[in-house]
């Protein structure tokens, strides 16, 4: 974290088996505290969906834009999403 970030403590809720393990790894060291560790978790989750966000629109770019409807629900199906609600246009 970065010295003087501005900082909120919430609630959230884990795992009974995923809070032992991040205890073991703060008991070792691994990790500085709870919080640290989960800080930092978010931090490398907001950094990957990001990433994952540019490398899809530039493959957008690469294959002529965005997705048609079709597109969309053939990649719901692909996915196993429930199927897509259109809004029809009054």
């Amino acid at each position: 974290m970065v010295s003087g970030m501005a900082t909120r403590k919430v609630t959230i809720t884990l795992d009974e088996e995923q809070l032992d393990r991040i205890r073991v790894l703060v008991e070792a060291g691994s990790a500085p505290t709870i919080s640290g560790f989960v800080q930092h978790a978010v931090g490398v989750a907001l950094d990957d969906v990001a990433g994952w966000g540019a490398l899809l629109a530039q493959a957008l770019r690469d294959t002529g834009g965005a997705l048609s409807d079709e597109e969309k629900t053939w990649a719901d199906d692909m996915l196993g999403k429930p199927e897509r609600r259109t809004r029809s246009v009054a």
